[in-house]
């Protein structure tokens, strides 16, 4: 079944105006559901769930939270444009905390759960790890908007031998073989870095973005001095640190997530060692400057700058007057355009008929032929369920805040 392209950007602008018509006395969205349906809806064929995975507690609920509230955004104005004709879509919202086990059991349990279409999940790599082999038994289609290992869709020898693993798994942001190596050429050829430690949480994501970025780094003539390893957990960073500063580089990456490498930049300022400490979209968040990261340090991240496109223009808009208590954060965006990827190939699947878990494959195929105007730019996946957007940006901290310094894409 051929997809239509459908344009996110002129999907918010109505959805914007249907609500401006409709009454101001509409219920607040209850927790665990979509938005409310326009009175001009048929909803007569009953409920169908949209699962989210993601940490929506501990130390990296500013990018879960984000990602749930931006499909929530997406599940209202389906709602409310009719996308899914004689259906109300409701969001079933499970928290991984990024624990792999948490992730396995929220996966479970959408599963077991009647109706459920599709699945945005999860922010970790190491926590899809778990759930993609769940939703893929089930025939779940799982689209994450902030996975960026590439042995999620091309398996561990990716380089080499690229082979699909899981057939209903897709993601809408670009992967570690593309971002590390960018982060290399900007660290050397444009800071003029040349003596780098790399250290890591040892987790998937991290150990992924290191082996890029070393990979790339000594192609470009920079010597990796050393390479340490923290726990995901460690507060401390004393060891590592006095082991770092015998090497004396002039920067160190981490390989992680803020709540490491944001006091992990503050002491190794404090331990005399003042260089800066660049990192991936994992320490992209304003958390990372509130923990101690600082003027000077660099990270680089998926896509081009949201509040910067046009085409996501109406999703700024649209998330700000929801008043959400959180931003939402780096990987917001993508969590949209994976939402309105699922409900529009949803829509087309279902047609005029009614929802049976017999459509899973005809769903995961109308996701795979998807090309869509997203808040992102263009939304489409290749032959292994990769985002075609390849866009990255390098961004610094200034004034205690992070500032775009360049937007592009690898080379290579």
């Amino acid at each position: 079944m051929r997809n239509q392209t459908v344009k996110a950007a002129a999907l918010v602008a109505a959805g914007v105006l249907l609500l401006a018509a409709c009454s101001t006395n509409k219920e607040e969205t209850p927790a665990g559901e979509g938005g409310n349906n326009s009175a001009a809806c048929d909803t007569s064929k009953g409920t169908l769930v949209l699962g989210v995975i993601a940490p929506l507690s501990g130390e990296l609920s500013a990018l879960g939270k984000g990602i749930e509230n931006s499909a929530r955004l997406a599940v209202d104005e389906a709602n409310e444009k009719c996308t899914v004709p004689g259906y109300k879509v409701a969001v079933q919202a499970e928290d991984d905390q990024k624990n792999p086990q948490l992730g396995a059991q929220a996966a479970t349990k959408l599963s077991a759960t009647p109706n459920v279409v599709g699945v945005v999940s999860t922010l970790n790599s190491s926590v899809s790890q778990t759930v993609q082999p769940i939703l893929d038994q089930a025939g779940i289609v799982q689209i994450s908007p902030a996975n960026t290992a590439d042995t999620l869709t091309k398996g561990e020898d990716f380089l080499n031998s690229p082979k699909r693993a899981y057939k209903t798994y897709f993601r809408t942001c670009t992967v570690d073989s593309l971002q590390g190596p960018y982060a290399a050429d900007y660290l050397i050829e444009k800071s003029g870095k040349k003596s780098i430690a790399i250290v890591t949480d040892g987790l998937t994501y991290g150990e992924g973005l290191a082996d890029s970025f070393a990979k790339r780094a000594q192609e470009k003539g920079a010597t990796i001095v050393t390479r340490q390893k923290v726990g995901d957990k460690d507060t401390d960073f004393s060891g590592v640190i006095a082991t770092v500063k015998q090497f004396n580089p002039d920067a160190v990456y981490f390989g992680g997530q803020y709540p490491q490498a944001g006091p992990f930049s503050k002491q190794l300022a404090s331990a005399g060692l003042n260089v800066p400490v660049m990192g991936g979209d994992g320490i992209f968040d304003d958390t990372f400057m509130e923990l101690g990261g600082k003027d000077g340090d660099l990270a680089t991240s998926v896509g081009a700058p949201t509040e910067d496109l046009d085409s996501a223009k109406a999703f700024v808009e649209a998330y700000e007057g929801k008043d959400y208590a959180e931003g939402f954060s780096a990987y917001g965006a993508f969590s949209y355009d994976a939402a309105n990827a699922i409900l529009s190939a949803l829509g087309e699947t279902i047609g005029d008929g009614e929802w049976s878990d017999d459509m899973r494959p005809d769903l995961v195929e109308a996701v795979q032929n998807y090309e869509g105007d997203g808040a992102t730019g263009k939304v489409a996946f290749d032959e292994f369920g990769d985002s075609t957007n390849k866009v990255l940006t390098v961004y610094q901290v200034g004034g205690g805040e992070w500032k775009a310094v360049e937007t592009g894409e690898f080379a290579g």
